[in-house]
């Protein structure tokens, strides 16, 4: 009698180990996961600003350009309405341009899966 309980209390022991290993597993995992999602959201910020900082450039540059061969004023508002029509197409494509393909990069990045 006194063999069984020795072997519950081990059997008992055993699984308790097993399941803080378990959790402990999960949690590093999760953390794994969330640092490598967050770096590379950072890493695409880092991209995104610098790019836009160009862009930005560009676009000074490019209505100077348009006003020497216009008035000045109208070559800024050629670029805004182009601009404007972007923004609108931009709008109207946001879940099939932005939001999916973010989504499935996410995910994709969490599962360990390869990009599609």
């Amino acid at each position: 009698m006194n063999n069984n309980t020795a072997a519950i209390e081990l059997l008992f022991d055993k699984a308790e180990d097993y399941s803080k290993t378990s959790l402990e597993l999960i949690k590093l995992n999760a953390i794994d996961k969330t640092a490598d999602v967050a770096s590379s959201m950072l890493a695409q910020l880092a991209v995104s600003i610098v790019a836009g900082l160009f862009v930005f450039s560009v676009n000074i540059a490019l209505g100077l350009f348009l006003g020497e061969l216009m008035k000045m004023y109208l070559g800024f508002f050629a670029l805004s309405a182009f601009y404007l029509v972007v923004a609108t197409m931009v709008y109207q494509f946001r879940n099939e341009w932005f939001k999916q393909p973010i989504q499935n990069a996410i995910i994709s990045q969490i599962l360990n899966q390869p990009k599609v």
